[in-house]
């Protein structure tokens, strides 16, 4: 059974603030999510993808964001469970809950906070026949380790950023990229779609547009895809390969969370108020896009600032007879669970003679 103060489920940009938030306040978080690694959709879906509203940034990559985000919170030390799904949530009697996942692991908690983002996601697949019979074997819907995928013929669909970016980084693992994507255009960022076009005429990566895949072929594990060059059955052929990736999205959905017992309303939790974005069931709170309320912003900011206030609320619940005097970091400094400490240098104060 893990223990903590603040179970997070989800590892996006909001959950990871949320630690920071909790940790001025030294209550400790712990952080589920199905993806096997924390960011959410920007490390899974966009990680080159630049940023433009995050306060003092400019511009910041997606990627980038997630790892200063994981820096900041370091010194307060919060678990993970990653790869897995929150499956049920149970309340005691002690008013504590208990979060269970669909791989068995349990955990306890005085406070839930729901910082899933748009939800769970699952891969949009392509309407292929045999699909299934080639996942995980030579078909894959997310990149989680590179180094599968080390001097084979890979062939990636898809228009958007993850199929140019993966496309450009397996150039440097692979032995051979191929990209396949149904029209001419692509709606990824410039600066990529430039690289992949760059990577083509140095002959690094094999792109075929507009085409689609339309078969799969092998015994066992999949060898080879059949492509099909603009609308024509006619130019059929078909493509030896070791490894197929669609990179078609992710279809966002609440998953299990629909079931707990919360408000819903349009795929979205309904929060009862903007003071601390708690839900219909107290001591569950819903902040980041995952929530909704008259007047929503699905921003990241606005998620910081919601995770604040909701870290706020959780300290009245597990301390009601403590008063919290808030202190600005400018003031106190931050003082992690490791020993750390960060603090503006003391002024001097010296007589004249």
């Amino acid at each position: 059974m893990i223990k903590t103060d603040i179970l997070i489920i989800g590892a996006g940009p909001t959950g990871l603030f949320a630690v920071f938030e909790a940790g001025l306040l030294q209550l400790k978080c712990h952080l589920i999510d199905a993806l096997p690694q924390a960011g959410g959709q920007c490390s899974e879906i966009y990680p080159k993808k630049p940023i433009y509203d995050i306060p003092g940034f400019p511009e910041v990559l997606a990627g980038e964001l997630v790892d200063n985000l994981m820096e900041q919170i370091r010194p307060f030390q919060p678990g993970f469970t990653l790869g897995e799904r929150a499956e049920t949530i149970e309340k005691l009697d002690d008013g504590t809950f208990i979060v269970t996942t669909n791989k068995g692991t349990k955990h306890s908690a005085p406070i839930v906070a729901i910082a899933g983002g748009l939800g769970s996601f699952e891969p949009r697949k392509p309407l292929l026949e045999n699909l299934s019979k080639y996942e995980d074997n030579g078909i894959a819907y997310i990149i989680k380790d590179p180094e599968i995928y080390r001097n084979k013929r890979v062939v990636i669909a898809g228009g958007g950023d993850s199929a140019l970016d993966w496309s450009i980084f397996l150039t440097d693992v692979a032995s051979e990229v191929t990209l396949v994507h149904r029209r001419n255009e692509f709606r990824g960022a410039l600066d990529s779609v430039e690289k992949v076009q760059h990577l083509k005429n140095e002959g690094k990566i094999n792109l075929i547009t507009p085409a689609e895949i339309v078969g799969l072929k092998g015994d066992e594990k999949l060898e080879a895809v059949t492509i099909r060059k603009s609308t024509d059955p006619q130019q059929d052929f078909d493509l030896n390969v070791d490894n197929f990736i669609p990179l078609f999205g992710l279809s966002p959905k609440l998953g299990p969370i629909a079931d707990w017992g919360l408000e819903i309303e349009k795929n979205a939790i309904k929060v009862d108020n903007t003071l601390d974005y708690q839900t219909n069931i107290p001591g569950v709170y819903a902040i980041g896009d995952v929530n909704t309320y008259p007047g929503k912003l699905k921003l990241i900011l606005c998620g910081f600032h919601e995770a604040t206030l909701m870290c706020q609320s959780a300290y009245q619940r597990i301390f009601p007879d403590k008063k919290y005097v808030m202190k600005y970091t400018t003031v106190g400094g931050v003082t992690g669970f490791d020993g750390s400490k960060k603090e503006a240098p003391k002024a001097v104060v010296k007589a004249i003679d």
